[in-house]
Order: C-alpha cells, then structure tokens, then sequence
C-alpha cells in the first residue's frame, strides 16, 4: 500500500443527479456523499491528478454540484461504456498517468466500478477501491462488487486511510486541511 500523491489518480465515477433518489447516500449530507467529497477534496489538497466520469449525462445528469466543487479542475469525461477503460476519452487519460495507482470512488458498486476495477487490474493497474465512497441502489450488491474487486487485487480501504497514506506525516503540509475534512 504504498500510495503516494505523485503516483495517484483518483477516478470519481458515475455520481449524478438522476441517482440521487435510487441510491440517496450519495447526497452531500450522507455518508457516501461526504466520503466521496473528502476522497477529491483531499486530493485537490495534496496534488492528487483527479478525473470524473458521467454515465450518459443528457440523461443521467451531470456530477451532483458538491462533489464538482470539491473536485477543483478535475476534466469531466461523458461515457456510454460501463467501464471507464473502455471509454477512450478515460482511457486516454488513464493513460497518461501509467505508473498512477488509480483510487476508486462512485456508483454503481456492481456495474460501472466493478467493470473499471476489473479492466484496471486486467491491465495490471494498481486499484484502491474507497468502500465508503461506493454505492449501490442494492446494498447486498454492494458488497458482492468489494467481494469481487478484492479477489481481483484491488485494495479496498476507508477514504480517511488513502488520505493519511498520502499525507504522511502529521503536522506539516496540509495535514491540518486534511485533518478537518474527516472530523
């Protein structure tokens, strides 16, 4: 687990608007909409490259507003594909961060993360998978896909766990920022 800002990519997947009523943890009070929002606030923080997909937005939606906010200039890729690899926009951007470990938030937890978990690691692409940044409309399917990503060598870990391992140290840098986005 040896994640370092430098060699980190943090891929937000697929929370729109039109989820909201199906899944509603991914709103900006709860927790899977909080987690989410620290995972790319953090990132802005410590220099972290971050990259949004958008499942069919004219008729999904757009990004829900806080977790674009938090995402700083993070490019928005619009996609068809359920997995983000397939998408050759993403794909293009993955690219360009070869050697980034790509760290995992967004819906849904059994499609489109499963399917971008599964293709990363085909390629032997180091993934940590944020369990409390991932959803599903069925809890139960949830937690088959971090079952399924685990067996496919994706980390699966805590947001406030990949935010320290980036930061390292306590008391200098951002620490203090980063610090007051988990309390």
């Amino acid at each position: 687990m040896n994640l370092l800002p430098a060699r980190s990519l943090v891929l937000c997947i697929d929370i729109q608007d039109r989820f909201q009523a199906a899944i509603p943890d991914i709103a900006p009070d709860r927790p899977l909409g909080r987690r989410a929002g620290q995972l790319l606030a953090g990132a802005v923080l410590l220099g972290v490259p971050r990259l949004i997909s958008e499942q069919v937005p004219d008729k999904l939606g757009a990004t829900l507003s806080h977790l674009r906010a938090a995402a700083g200039d993070a490019p928005v890729f619009a996609k068809r594909h359920f997995s983000c690899v397939e998408d050759p926009g993403i794909r293009a951007h993955l690219d360009r961060h070869a050697d980034a470990t790509v760290v995992i938030a967004g819906i849904e937890a059994h499609i489109c993360v499963l399917a971008t978990v599964a293709d990363l690691r085909a390629l032997s692409r180091p993934v940590v998978l944020c369990a409390d940044a991932v959803g599903s409309r069925d809890p139960e399917h949830r937690e088959l896909a971090l079952a399924a990503a685990r067996d496919l060598g994706a980390q699966v870990l805590p947001v406030e766990t990949v935010l320290f391992r980036w930061q390292r140290i306590a008391g200098e840098g951002p620490f203090k920022a980063i610090s007051a986005l988990v309390r």
